[in-house]
């Protein structure tokens, strides 16, 4: 039996085994034979968490991330969005839930409250003096430039638009979003979405940096991690959404698409890398794709349960042009599978 252990990390230090084995029944999710840990999410397993907002084309919830806190609780935010010219991102919503599949909302922060056109991916951390802090990607309006916010609150409840700070602000290069954050070894890390501002028709290309921080506040200069691969599926570019590691390696779960025509139904990919900020692509195609709609599977998260299982979230394409977000549960392994 050949195994591989990583370990998921949250920003309070702790880190959880994930182990993973090739020796599976037919019941258990596919895993990929050359990273035997890595999970491949299979729509047909999942359920639908948050339906779109609206029907149709520019409506949908998704971009999510998840940590669960010390009782147990699993806490979810997402994005919600509407059409261009209706609102586009309006809001970020974090919300709480026992099971991991029925949420109750628990805070709501909206665009205007950024002062930004649009909202994109939060990303939500349990610090390690108990309280908690969510990254807030905001659009400036009448740009192509986005910014990330942090905000800090005592609970994910009392998260206000009022305690921002810009923690990564781009510049007239760069618009900067939907970041991926943990804490390890004594250090933040941060792979972040960078989009090139110099003319509007590449304003939706994209690649990952990765960037290190004390304090999750103020962080090195950013260097880029993941691109995409001239000529392949991902060739218009890749963005990081979760990372896992074990001492020895780095696999990353990542967006991408061929073309700007491809722009906003991404699909997901796997890299990897020795180093967090040096990933490479693997494969020559994506690991997942929705069966409907305009085939959009992006923007996968993925949590530690208290039972050794995972979940994974992410934001898939519906029949109407919308988006969803969706979980998929992978169960605790079985002490029987450990015989091969």
């Amino acid at each position: 039996m050949r195994t591989l252990r990583f370990t998921s990390v949250n920003s309070d230090g702790l880190r959880r085994a994930i182990i993973a084995t090739q020796c599976r029944s037919k019941m258990e999710p596919e895993i990929m034979p050359s990273l035997p840990s890595v999970l491949i999410p299979t729509y047909t397993r999942s359920v639908v968490v948050v339906p779109p907002p609206g029907k149709g084309d520019g409506y949908w919830a998704g971009a999510p991330s998840a940590a669960v806190a010390k009782d147990g609780a699993i806490y979810l935010a997402y994005r919600v969005r509407r059409p261009v010219g209706e609102g586009r991102g309006f809001a970020n919503v974090v919300a709480q839930s026992m099971d991991g599949e029925h949420f109750t909302t628990v805070a709501t922060l909206t665009s205007s409250e950024f002062d930004a056109e649009s909202l994109e991916r939060p990303y939500l951390v349990p610090l390690r003096d108990g309280t908690w802090r969510l990254y807030v990607s905001a659009a400036t309006p009448g740009t192509k430039h986005w910014r990330i916010d942090a905000v800090d609150a005592s609970t994910p409840a009392d998260f206000v638009a009022s305690n921002r700070r810009t923690v990564f602000p781009g510049d007239l290069d760069y618009g900067v979003k939907d970041p991926v954050i943990q804490f390890w070894d004594g250090m933040w890390h941060a792979w972040i979405c960078f989009h090139p501002l110099e003319r509007d028709d590449d304003a939706d290309r994209m690649d990952t940096r990765y960037a290190t921080s004390r304090d999750g506040l103020t962080w090195s200069f950013p260097t880029i991690a993941l691109q995409g691969t001239p000529g392949g599926w991902d060739a218009r570019g890749a963005r990081v959404t979760a990372v896992l590691r074990d001492t020895k390696q780095f696999v990353a779960y990542y967006d991408g698409r061929a073309d700007r025509e491809s722009n906003t139904e991404e699909v997901t990919g796997i890299a990897h890398g020795t180093e967090p900020g040096l990933l490479l692509a693997q494969g020559v195609s994506p690991i997942a794709r929705s069966p409907i709609g305009g085939g959009a599977f992006r923007y996968v998260t993925i949590i530690d349960l208290p039972d050794n299982g995972r979940r994974m979230y992410y934001e898939t394409s519906c029949s109407d042009g919308s988006h969803e977000l969706r979980t998929e549960l992978f169960p605790s392994p079985s002490p029987t599978l450990s015989r091969c």
